[in-house]
């Protein structure tokens, strides 16, 4: 299409051949190569994970409200914290803010007409959802369900109980049925990397090639740094686990001595190979959200982020310094104590980037004309958050702490604040800043903020006592426990009424406003001053009316638009 074909309002919102109508039907959208619609389909998909994953986690809460609890069996306790783990891991967290808000923004940010390799993008989704369904049939015992259908049961229903990590030998010599519910899902997440990595590669390529003319690597956004230090650590890392995968795989069907020790194997190597994969992947979830972080912050307080190089090097640094510390989780494993005092000294490390990244985000609010609209109340959530998840860290570093806290609430407790109250408040939070871009229309404004409320309330309420519990003792995993842990269990299960119906309302208060809502958005509602917002709302298909030229450096929110060398967008 031409320039002419589009009609643009005089504020940027473009009504008809935008990316959501200029095709129409099924078709349209199960086989589309159009970035902004892939990253849609991720967005239907992973909502309907986080929904099932967060209603094992409401199970087990209530379970845990009493210590004599009758709600679930011990078995099936161990059933749904899988469950809980495998589908918010695997399956929302871990291709979450790439996958969603990485696929659409991407090509906007750097003034791209899409992806370097669309149809890969494409098959990258359909081998996610693949991986998704062979997951499903892991879980659900597949062996014992199919002789049910022909009426004659196997043993009784065994569905995945191993937990979301696998752990050998328990992962080898026991599990759901004759074990093949431990071979899918294992082979399920096996897939699922294959998607991780061809994301990965498609946004490396992307970011290297096809910039606009004059958009310079030190002119990009944080956000496609961050996306682009997560890349490397999704080539790199996934692989490991891939490996590793595929051998518990051959160590089950072909009894191979690899990790059980009564075949001669090792299950400790087995925990050396997943944890060099699954310490990386924290940040793979965590650093694409500190980049939404990035770029909320100096549009709501009206400031060009504080110490911009530093931010792009902190990124690159956590993504290097990630596969050097994996081992502070198997302190109580058996290892040296040389090698004990590396992986506690580098882990302290990791702390300097982040703080870096924590230091700079409070400089450029400070003095700042600060607007508390939701996104910027989630980043200011995620800095506090975050705060707490990598104080606590700290003391699961030192080793003298972590022998006592290690398979603890307090391990959960941590774990939590650095998922849910980084990567998924991140992706909250990105959701509620480029809503108007995605969808065209505006959420109610109100109803955001009252849930980023419940939320923030909830999550702090629901894990602060863990880290209570912990201290006290309390194993992590247990389906009972003595009575004198009640009391913070039962505030933790209250916290997590509120935090649920906080994501619950958040959510729907984006879907009911996209369907009803007659406030059409602007180009540029919050007059950020980013590429992605010189496009028209919802943008066309292949992103900018005209092809955006970058001729200054770093934008500058005291500076008007027109001197910001931003050409292109709506009106070229």
């Amino acid at each position: 299409m031409g320039a002419a074909d589009y009609q643009v309002d005089e504020k940027g919102h473009l009504e008809k051949n935008n990316y959501l109508n200029c095709e129409k039907g099924l078709k349209s959208w199960l086989f589309t190569i159009d970035h902004k619609r892939i990253a849609l389909l991720y967005l239907g998909a992973m909502i309907l994970f986080f929904l099932v994953g967060g209603l094992a986690a409401v199970l087990i809460r209530l379970h845990l409200w009493s210590s004599d609890s009758k709600l679930l069996s011990p078995d099936m306790y161990n059933v749904l914290f899988t469950l809980h783990g495998v589908l918010m891991i695997f399956l929302f967290i871990v291709p979450g803010i790439p996958a969603v808000l990485g696929n659409f923004l991407l090509p906007l940010m750097i003034g791209a007409k899409d992806v370097a390799f669309p149809r890969l993008n494409l098959f990258s989704f359909w081998i996610y959802l693949l991986g998704a369904l062979i997951g499903f049939i892991g879980l659900l015992d597949p062996v014992w369900l199919v002789s049910k259908i022909k009426g004659s049961a196997i043993g009784t229903w065994m569905p995945l109980d191993t937990g979301w990590t696998f752990y050998t030998p328990y992962s080898t010599s026991t599990g759901a049925g004759s074990g093949w519910g431990t071979i899918i899902m294992t082979f399920a997440a096996f897939v699922l990397g294959f998607s991780s990595i061809l994301t990965g590669l498609n946004f490396i390529v992307t970011i290297h090639r096809l910039r606009a003319p004059g958009l310079t690597w030190f002119k990009l956004p944080v956000f496609v740094w961050s996306l682009y230090a997560t890349s490397i650590i999704q080539v790199l890392a996934t692989p490991v686990v891939g490996i590793t995968l595929l051998l518990l795989i051959a160590e089950k069907v072909l009894g191979v001595g690899i990790f059980d020790p009564e075949k001669g194997g090792d299950p400790i190597l087995y925990q050396h190979f997943f944890w060099f994969y699954s310490h990386p992947v924290v940040y793979i979830m965590v650093l694409p959200a500190f980049g939404i972080i990035g770029e909320i912050i100096p549009i709501f307080s009206r400031k060009p982020i504080f110490g911009y190089s530093a931010v792009v090097f902190s990124s690159v640094g956590i993504a290097a310094v990630s596969f050097i510390v994996w081992a502070h989780h198997m302190y109580t494993a058996g290892m040296s104590p040389f090698s004990q005092a590396f992986f506690s000294a580098t882990t302290f490390g990791v702390a300097i980037p982040t703080a870096i990244k924590v230091f700079n985000w409070v400089s450029t609010m400070y003095k700042g004309a600060i607007s508390f609209e939701a996104p910027m109340l989630y980043a200011m959530a995620f800095v506090f958050l975050f705060m707490i998840a990598g104080t606590t860290g700290i003391f699961l570093a030192t080793l003298g702490l972590d022998i006592f806290y290690h398979d603890t609430y307090f391990v959960v407790a941590h774990f939590h604040y650095t998922i849910q109250g980084g990567a998924v408040i991140g992706l909250i939070a990105g959701l509620h800043l480029w809503f108007p871009k995605i969808t065209g229309k505006m959420y109610n404004k109100k109803l955001a903020i009252f849930a980023f409320w419940l939320i923030f309330i909830g999550f702090n309420v629901t894990f602060l006592p863990q880290f209570i519990l912990g201290v006290q003792g309390m194993p992590r995993r247990y389906a009972f426990y003595i009575p004198e842990f009640e009391p913070m269990h039962r505030l933790s299960t209250i916290g997590m009424f509120f935090n649920a119906i906080g994501y619950t309302l958040a959510l729907l208060n984006l879907a009911l406003s996209w369907v009803f809502s007659k406030e059409k958005a602007p180009a540029n509602p919050y007059k950020a001053l980013g590429l992605e917002w010189q496009a028209p709302s919802p943008p066309p298909h292949d992103n900018f009316i005209n092809t955006p030229i970058v001729t200054v450096g770093r934008y500058d929110y005291g500076k008007p638009l027109e001197d910001l060398g931003l050409k292109g967008g709506v009106s070229g």
